[in-house]
Formats: structure tokens, C-alpha cells, sequence
């Protein structure tokens, strides 16, 4: 005679008293499940901005070095004398002339 295996009752385990017993916990898994999905979609959305921030600070970058490549450029002396020339200024030739004061001289 063989012994016979006792059957897994799914009726037994999982009938309407004990659903009603463990609603709470299910509850709990649900919203444990929302927070879980939230939380990610959180996550994508401050990923999404940190590569937006970077991305826009690669290029705020890129447009300092291009104005400030541009602006040496410009305050370099030849280029100023060449600006300059246009309104009709021109180069000083002549070294400059110290000035005293006549006061200091008669202190010495």
C-alpha cells in the first residue's frame, strides 16, 4: 500500500476569513509598491536634470572661453590702435613728461 502525500489545500489557506485578516498587510504591500514606482520616477527626473544642467553649463562654458578669446583679442594693442584711428586718435610717439611740484622743489 502506498502512503499517500497530503495535499496542498488551496481552499484551506486561502478562503474569505483570512483575506479579511491580512487586508492591512496588503495594503501595505500596495503602497509600498507606489512608493517604490514613485521613488523611480523621481530618480529619472533628477537624472534628466542633472544632464540638463550639465549639458547647459557645457555651453556656458563654451560661450565664456569664445568672449573671452575674442575680448583678449581685442584689448591687444594693435587692435585697439586700429579701432582707435577710426574716431581720429592716434598713438603717442613722445615719452611722457614728468610733472613736479614746485614745492617739493624748494623743500630740497
Amino acid at each position: 500500500m502506498a502512503l499517500k502525500e497530503p495535499k496542498f489545500e488551496l481552499k484551506k489557506w486561502f478562503n474569505y476569513q483570512w483575506i479579511v485578516r491580512n487586508v492591512p498587510f496588503f495594503l501595505f504591500l500596495s503602497l509600498l509598491a507606489v512608493l517604490y514606482i514613485a521613488n523611480g520616477h523621481y530618480a529619472d527626473n533628477t537624472i534628466r536634470n542633472i544632464n540638463k544642467t550639465s549639458r547647459q553649463l557645457k555651453e556656458q562654458e563654451y560661450e565664456y572661453k569664445t568672449l573671452n578669446g575674442k575680448l583678449m583679442f581685442q584689448n591687444r594693442l594693435s587692435e585697439v590702435s586700429k579701432t582707435v584711428e577710426k574716431i581720429g586718435l592716434k598713438e603717442n610717439i613722445q615719452q611722457p613728461i614728468k610733472l613736479t611740484d614746485s614745492t617739493e622743489q624748494i623743500k630740497n
